[in-house]
């Protein structure tokens, strides 16, 4: 006999349906998260009551609330790494204008396709610790390719050292962040194709402080 949760009762099974209950809670952390009070707004009862569901079911997905929080965001951040590294791979490595603006391009796509996302990347770290040491990771991510298109584009001699690369990547994550976050709270009023603009300028001029100074 099988396990009961491959057994089906109404056409589904017991995986299948928790998986759907996991999906569930997962969209309403999203909404909340990604909603104008942010992670201030999520909690366990919160939660469930969006999701119309009883505790019982979100322990049966998450051990807390955190947990969520951290599912939310990683999924999101997963998201933005996969649509940035789409863009960037799938360019002519020699065309480094057109890199850099699939990359910018591919970001700010996320954030107005779906503003929720935005706001979980970028503003709910702002004012939740958990989120805020979570989101270190990410941006190290971005940065390490940040990094390597620096390289490639600043490929022709002199070759720029490593340890340039590394502070001009860190320089650009913290600068594009900043831009990002003030685009998205609207104190940046600026339309999507002059930030993308801007941005694609500010990566491309940065190829130079990622070369090493020749006496």
């Amino acid at each position: 006999m099988g396990s009961s949760a491959s057994r089906t009762w109404g056409g589904s099974t017991l995986d299948a349906r928790r998986g759907v209950r996991r999906r569930r809670l997962l969209e309403v952390g999203l909404d909340l998260l990604g909603g104008p009070e942010g992670a201030s707004a999520v909690t366990v009862r919160s939660v469930c009551r969006h999701a119309k569901l009883t505790d019982r079911y979100f322990y049966e997905s998450f051990a807390d609330r955190d947990e969520l929080l951290l599912a939310v965001y990683d999924e999101v951040a997963e998201q933005a790494q996969r649509a940035l590294v789409e863009a960037v791979t799938t360019t002519p490595a020699d065309t480094p204008d057109a890199v850099a603006r699939a990359a910018v391009r591919a970001f700010l796509g996320l954030l107005t396709d779906d503003p929720r996302k935005g706001r979980v990347l970028l503003l709910a770290p702002m004012s939740d610790p958990l989120l805020s040491q979570h989101a270190l990771r990410l941006q190290l991510a971005f940065g390490e390719l940040i990094r390597v298109q620096l390289a490639a584009v600043a490929s022709r001699p002199p070759q720029p050292a490593p340890l340039e690369q590394r502070l001009t990547a860190s320089a650009l994550i913290g600068a594009l962040t900043q831009l990002f976050i003030r685009w998205l709270d609207g104190s940046l009023a600026v339309t999507p194709a002059e930030l993308t603009d801007y941005c694609v300028r500010l990566l491309l001029t940065s190829v130079p402080l990622a070369r090493p100074q020749t006496p």
